[in-house]
């Protein structure tokens, strides 16, 4: 190890009481810590300039005071047992004092104060057995004989451009092609390899598109309720919310004829399988949606969530893939197809904004790594993602069947399941006089986890709303989840 002591060659003190002192005051406030090695006399000596019976002499010192202890062919260390905290009141209360001091006051921004807020930013994992969380994908089905493959074959072929900067940010061409020509297929998306910009995963496509599209004071309009960090992120950036409601169709397009004209900048929508209700957006409201887009001037941020995953009837196509002329960017990623850790999504953009998008991104993140970009592009294209996606909506779609005939058996009437049959988590309505706090309270003391619909909610929070996650429950995890909920609710 290397470490950084300040000599005063000009100064009084010799430069082996420099280096004593310096050793032991890094000791005291904890910058060396009891038992860590320290660097060998004569490394110290070539990084300080000195000679090396200077560091000896100072490493004696400090042995002999009882802050160093040696080990014959293992080093020097620093003592676990330290003489200033037996006798000396500065080292005694070192740990009392070192927090003490306070902190330099700062202002934050706007929207480092919104951070501030009661509301946990990252929602907490509590002890439980039964873990309803949404967005979460069975790691026991990821298919890690064929990504291991892939992922041997690019190192053995000794492509040193991956661990080298990305020739552009917009990201590895063939995994552009792949996904493209995917889109096409599976999502109906009219789109080439050039619209298409890869990102990290949807929030940092939002992200992107909010700092290039919008001027503070802009208005956003949004599903009622949605995402909590999409509209985070929204008002970081300075936009005025918009909430519009959703029923059983979706998004209730007509409320946007009724925002001041020409003032609403973006529409963001997740139509296929709208979060966390549920629903998708009838066909009528997608063609009122683009009309309205295309004469508003506003711009459509479609987010496909969870659009890989539909149970019953004929596959939905996008919204983009419906007008190729109006003005949508589609949004994606592999995060709940694959696994979370694939930091890897995209955006499809129109090509008159692909050049800015691009500087943007070069600013921000300028490259997702390269090495699963080029995993990723054979996964897709040797046809291992599609065939992934045909086993796990299979999967996913008989735990979807078991948690809803679950939560019918034990709660009968008093339970509605909102939405499609579709995604990887529900979001139930239960007749109740018990809140929502009471509720996940008695569920976390059986052992269940689950989560209130309130935050996703502005202004018109609805009541004994709960979202459960399924994808990565076994069938009777399900059934014991549900039970233990129904006693615990009906328990008095």
């Amino acid at each position: 190890m290397e470490f950084v002591i300040t000599l005063d060659r000009n100064g009084k003190g010799s430069l082996q009481r420099q280096i004593c002192e310096q050793l032991r005051h890094a000791i005291l406030i904890g910058r060396l810590l009891p038992g860590q090695r320290l660097p060998s006399t004569r490394l110290l000596a070539q990084t300080l300039g000195v000679s090396r019976t200077t560091v000896l002499q100072s490493y004696d010192q400090l042995l002999s005071e009882g802050y160093f202890h040696s080990s014959q062919g293992s080093g020097t260390f620093v003592c676990q047992q330290l003489p200033e905290e037996l006798h000396n009141p500065i080292g005694r209360n070192w740990e009392i004092h070192k927090h003490e001091s306070p902190a330099p006051q700062f202002q934050l921004s706007e929207f480092g104060i919104s951070l501030t807020d009661a509301q946990p930013f990252e929602p907490s994992v509590p002890p439980v057995s039964v873990r309803f969380r949404f967005g979460q994908p069975d790691l026991d089905r990821i298919p890690l004989k064929q990504w291991r493959k892939l992922w041997s074959r690019h190192c053995q072929l000794n492509h040193l451009e991956v661990f080298d900067y990305a020739p552009d940010s917009l990201g590895y061409r063939p995994l552009r092609e792949a996904i493209a020509q995917y889109l096409a297929r599976a999502r109906a998306v009219h789109c080439d390899a050039d619209q298409v910009i890869i990102v990290s995963d949807p929030l940092q496509a939002i992200d992107l598109l909010t700092r290039v599209l919008i001027n503070r004071g802009d208005q956003v309009a949004l599903e009622n309720p949605s995402f909590v960090d999409i509209r985070r992120i929204f008002l970081a950036y300075g936009a005025q919310l918009c909430p519009i409601p959703v029923d059983e169709s979706g998004m209730q397009v007509k409320q946007l004829h009724e925002l001041p004209e020409g003032n609403t900048k973006l529409v963001y929508v997740t139509p296929s399988h709208q979060f966390p209700i549920g629903v998708t957006l009838s066909l009528s409201r997608r063609l009122e949606l683009l009309a309205w887009a295309k004469s508003s001037g506003a711009m459509i941020l479609e987010e496909d969530y969870d659009s890989e995953f539909r149970y019953t009837g004929c596959p939905i196509p996008s919204l983009q893939g419906l007008d190729p002329s109006a003005p949508v960017i589609y949004i994606g990623s592999f995060l709940e197809a694959l696994f979370p850790a694939l930091r890897v999504g995209y955006l499809v953009a129109p090509h008159h904004l692909i050049h800015v998008l691009a500087r943007a991104k070069w600013m921000a993140a300028r490259q997702a790594p390269l090495l699963e970009q080029y995993i990723l592009t054979d996964f897709i294209n040797e046809g291992h993602l599609e065939r992934h996606i045909r086993r796990m909506r299979l999967l996913y779609g008989k735990r979807r069947q078991v948690i809803e005939q679950a939560l019918i058996s034990a709660f009968g009437q008093q339970v509605t399941i909102l939405g499609e049959k579709a995604g990887t988590h529900l979001t139930i309505r239960l007749q109740s006089s018990l809140s929502d706090t009471s509720v996940l309270n008695r569920a976390m003391q059986v052992g269940v986890g689950l989560m209130s619909t309130r935050s996703f909610y502005l202004n018109n929070y609805q009541l004994s709303e709960y979202l459960l996650g399924y994808a990565d429950l076994s069938e009777q995890k399900i059934q014991t989840g549900i039970n233990n909920l129904s006693q615990a609710i009906k328990s008095n």
